[in-house]
């Protein structure tokens, strides 16, 4: 169902509107606003937004949409 990566979570939580489709739709806008050299972010954005297409909205009410303020390295090591 997903398998999103940690960025992908967290950047899912930061946008998220309590739909898939709501949350999809604030994606594209914020993608909208990236700069060209913001690589990184918007191919965050782009295989969260694969991976949302992908699944029911079953599924993504089944998501737990918590960010994990971690450090990714610290959450990697556990």
């Amino acid at each position: 169902m997903g398998n999103f990566t940690f960025d992908e979570i967290n950047l899912m939580c930061i946008y998220n509107t309590g739909t898939r489709q709501g949350l999809m739709d604030a994606l594209k806008e914020m993608r909208e606003y990236l700069e060209p050299d913001e690589t990184e972010l918007m191919a965050i954005t782009d295989s969260a937004l694969e991976k949302l297409s992908a699944m029911t909205d079953a599924d993504f009410a089944a998501l737990e949409l918590y960010p994990d303020f971690d450090d990714k390295e610290d959450a990697d090591a556990e």
